[in-house]
């Protein structure tokens, strides 16, 4: 049941990543919402609560930093396509 929160948890943190990027409901990709949700939330989630000494507990510094780290890896996904597509 655990997995199944994080990978939900994760595809919703990639498409608010998305939201904030400038993106409306109907363009969120969903695919990249899961993968960059899901890595964002490992790398951002899990550096900033052990950054504050939460630990690997649930505590809204690991979801802050799962929205962040999310936030982070759509607006270099899009760069980088941006960047290739350029070329």
């Amino acid at each position: 049941m655990l997995i199944i929160a994080i990978i939900l948890f994760g595809i919703v943190a990639g498409g608010v990543a998305q939201l904030i990027l400038g993106r409306s409901m109907k363009e969120i990709d969903w695919t990249t919402a899961a993968v960059t949700g899901l890595l964002g939330s490992f790398i951002g989630g899990l550096g900033l609560s052990l950054a504050t000494g939460n630990g690997l507990d649930l505590h809204p510094t690991g979801l802050i930093g799962s929205i962040l780290g999310a936030l982070l890896l759509t607006w270099a996904w899009g760069f980088w396509r941006r960047s290739r597509q350029g070329q």
